[in-house]
């Protein structure tokens, strides 16, 4: 499957280990995912050279080119609000993962759109695990 994975860049890395642990799993297990590099050590480096017009139209791209959006959600983060929001709005299915105990919008975890499931987790072997079942329920 192709696979668009969000994560905060400029809102925080506190979870950089988990983002690995996702990105990992998933392309391991063989699927595409075009976003993986947001989960390396130096994003930012990579990220801050795009031209923000640029960022958002191959963004929205990759994001009508995907199966399914999975979004780690435990650092408030514009950006990965914005694109969950645009990939429920042309009906692509969307996990938010949220590392348990983190306060959460409730403009995510109140949401009731069909193709949207919030969960919370405990750690990255649980968050891959997650991952996992959603992807093989689609």
């Amino acid at each position: 499957m192709n696979i668009y994975f969000a994560c905060s860049i400029t809102g925080g890395r506190q979870y950089e280990s988990i983002y690995q642990s996702i990105t990992k799993s998933l392309l391991d297990a063989g699927h595409i995912v075009p976003t993986a590099h947001l989960a390396g050590k130096n994003v930012i480096n990579l990220e801050e050279i795009v031209d923000p017009r640029d960022v958002y139209t191959r963004d929205i791209n990759w994001i009508k080119a995907c199966d399914a959006l999975i979004a780690e959600v435990s650092t408030p983060s514009h950006g990965v609000g914005y694109e969950v929001a645009f990939a429920l709005s042309i009906s692509k299915p969307v996990l938010c993962c949220y590392k348990s105990g983190e306060k959460v919008s409730k403009m995510i975890t109140g949401n009731t759109h069909e193709e949207l499931k919030v969960v919370s987790y405990l750690d990255e072997n649980h968050v891959v695990r997650i991952i996992e079942d959603f992807l093989h329920d689609l």
